[in-house]
């Protein structure tokens, strides 16, 4: 028997979830930071305050990876290194929307015109895939 699939996107599932949620929330706040500067605002946090500096520059590399954050230019530190910024794509903000959304909820009450709109990017975006 195959698992069950739910509507949650693994983004926002398992032990790296609140630490997604930090850094979303924190780049959403501030806009493009480095991940030393993410990293002082995520222990700023109280249930994140003792997150490791290479923890966090670990799950800002991998989000950047699998697409929810990207390179959003550079800056020149005090000591004269070049550091990267990092920035939300738009994909983020798609998986930030649909956490919030009760898809339940969405499907009882939107009108037909929203759920064809919907229906037709969801189409097209599987027809890519295969």
């Amino acid at each position: 028997m195959s698992k069950v699939l739910t509507g949650r996107l693994f983004v926002f599932k398992g032990r790296e979830a609140k630490l997604n949620r930090a850094i979303f929330w924190i780049l959403a706040q501030h806009g493009p930071l480095t991940i030393y500067d993410i990293h002082k605002e995520v222990r700023v946090q109280r249930p994140l305050r003792y997150t490791k500096y290479a923890v966090v520059n670990r799950r800002v590399r991998t989000l950047e990876d699998v697409g929810y954050l990207e390179k959003a230019g550079s800056r020149r530190t005090k000591t004269g290194f070049e550091v990267q910024l990092y920035g939300l794509t738009p994909r983020t903000y798609l998986a930030i929307l649909l956490n919030q959304i009760d898809l339940d909820k969405f499907v009882e009450t939107a009108d037909e015109a929203d759920i064809l709109a919907i229906l037709g990017a969801l189409s097209s975006s599987t027809d890519r895939e295969a």
